[in-house]
């Protein structure tokens, strides 16, 4: 390469302005729509072992964990920490749509295109709403952002025989590996990631110095992030642990996530019903756009074929396991192959620039690259009220009352017998705020871990000694326990039952 053309690259300063602006919009695109604190369920354990360098639910999350406990000591000027975990979020999605911006400029040498699928990625349905409140989702999709702009990187510095290609695939396994423990999706993008590197490098095969390199720095990235599990759960004990990844089978229990080993249901079965299901997402977040994506996946068959194949089979792999996952909000799942899919409408926008660049040059070729990008986003832009309002979360106090009600109604000294999506905004409160030290938190996951027995035997072994409340997720599960015992519903009206446990009824 003519090193001039190597020094302007360098020294360009457009790239990185336009990187930057992208992901300042969407971090505040974040910062519009956050949750103002604490919410339910998962959100809560996240807000909850951020600042507290826990250990979080299966995988462990142990990168997010470790990110979220310096997000929690950095931003502290900025909030409580349960903001402060749901502002890691924004955060992550600006990282997500800078990266973007500028693994879009790599592949199509186009400022303007990067510029919209950056924007575009930012403010589609599903990212949106993962900026605004604590999740891991959020940072899977900036490191897999960071992952293909390295690969792209490397693969055009392996073009140009530049010598610091090897870098940048060592940099690739570091994200990879940070990846990993942060988000077990990252697992699906293992063989597409490798047969690209093979294709990219055949010869990389004799070359075992640079593959060692490669795997050492993978591994040992995976290592180090995971040993905060058996170290926050042994000798630096953290006040929140799941489960117990001290030991070598509690590691492999959440590491491995064998909790959730029957969500993948009948991968083979109901294709059709499946691929109609992502079309409708598809659509739902593109809108008008969504017939062109495969088209952008031809255009990048035949402008990166590389590429296409890297982030082809990666889209497909990871829809078609989402597809079959049934547990919680799977459609967080699908936010690398939308940013995939991005990038695939902005290489079909340069593939129709360089059409007419064949024929025609000058001023109006420039302008058209301008308003392919402006085509890009406008079906994004035209639907922005009705995105914000669905990711809007910054009226969201709901979980908040909730608490400060339940915190001043349960007495001193109480048991609380609890389920998960409860359990987690009170854990917060007490180990984080430092609210209610007195009372006993015992969730379904510390009954099994503490060998405590079922509901009924906590129950029984604190009725008569302490205050005993409990909260279960159904009302069959409710009218189950008043079968047995006398309950008083103690919450105000309107909101989500916290019995009292009065006594054992009396036998017929």
């Amino acid at each position: 390469m003519d090193r001039s053309v190597a020094q302007g690259r360098r020294t360009d300063p457009w790239p990185l302005v336009a990187a930057t602006g992208v992901g300042l919009l969407a971090f505040l695109a974040g910062w519009r729509a956050l949750l103002p604190g604490v919410a339910y369920w998962d959100t809560a354990e996240f807000q909850t072992v951020g600042p507290l360098l826990g250990t979080a639910h299966p995988t462990g999350f142990p990168t997010y964990v470790l990110l979220g406990w310096l997000a929690s000591v950095v931003l502290q000027p900025l909030g409580d920490p349960a903001f402060r975990m749901n502002l890691l979020s924004a955060i992550c999605v600006g990282v997500a749509a800078a990266v973007t911006t500028d693994l879009v400029r790599a592949l199509t040498r186009s400022i303007v295109l990067g510029v919209a699928a950056g924007i575009g990625l930012a403010l589609t349905p599903i990212a949106w709403s993962i900026a605004t409140h604590a999740d891991p989702h959020a940072l899977h999709l900036a490191l897999v952002a960071v992952i293909l702009r390295l690969l792209v990187g490397w693969e055009d510095r392996v073009r140009d025989d530049r010598p610091d290609a090897d870098r940048w695939l060592v940099a690739a396994a570091i994200a990879f590996g940070l990846s990993m423990g942060n988000h077990s999706l990252t697992l699906l993008l293992a063989i597409p990631v490798g047969l690209y590197v093979l294709i990219v490098l055949p010869s990389i095969l004799r070359r075992p110095r640079l593959m060692v390199l490669c795997v050492g720095a993978l591994a040992v990235t995976v290592a180090l992030v995971y040993l905060e599990l058996p170290l926050r759960a042994g000798p630096f004990r953290a006040p929140l642990v799941y489960g117990r990844p001290d030991t070598l089978d509690g590691f492999r229990y959440v590491v491995l996530a064998e909790q959730f080993r029957g969500s993948l249901q009948d991968p083979f079965g109901n294709l059709a019903g499946k691929f109609h299901d992502l079309v409708d997402l598809t659509v739902a977040q593109f809108g008008i756009l969504a017939p062109l994506i495969p088209v952008g996946f031809i255009a990048t068959v035949l402008r990166r074929p590389a590429y296409a194949f890297l982030t082809g089979t990666a889209l497909v792999i990871t829809c078609f396991f989402s597809a079959s996952y049934v547990n919680a909000d799977i459609t967080r799942y699908y936010l690398g192959p939308i940013l995939i899919a991005w990038t695939w409408l902005a290489i079909l926008a340069a593939a129709v620039v360089g059409w007419v660049a064949e024929r025609r040059s000058g001023r109006g070729v420039a302008a058209l690259s301008g308003i392919l990008a402006l085509m890009l986003i406008a079906p994004t832009l035209s639907s922005l009220g009705p995105t914000f309002q669905g990711a809007d979360r910054s009226r969201d106090r709901d979980a908040a009352e909730w608490l400060s009600d339940a915190l001043r109604l349960i007495e001193p000294d109480a048991v609380v017998v609890s389920w998960w999506s409860y359990s987690t905004p009170l854990w917060y409160a007490q180990l984080v705020d430092g609210q209610r030290p007195d009372i006993v938190i015992v969730d379904d996951r510390t009954r099994l871990d503490q060998d405590l027995g079922s509901v009924e035997d906590v129950i029984d072994a604190n009725l008569g000694h302490r205050p005993v409340y409990v909260l279960r997720e159904t009302d069959a599960q409710t009218q189950a326990l008043a079968a047995e015992y006398e309950i008083e519903d103690v919450m105000p009206a309107g909101q989500s039952s916290l019995i009292r446990i009065l006594g054992r009824k009396a036998a017929a």
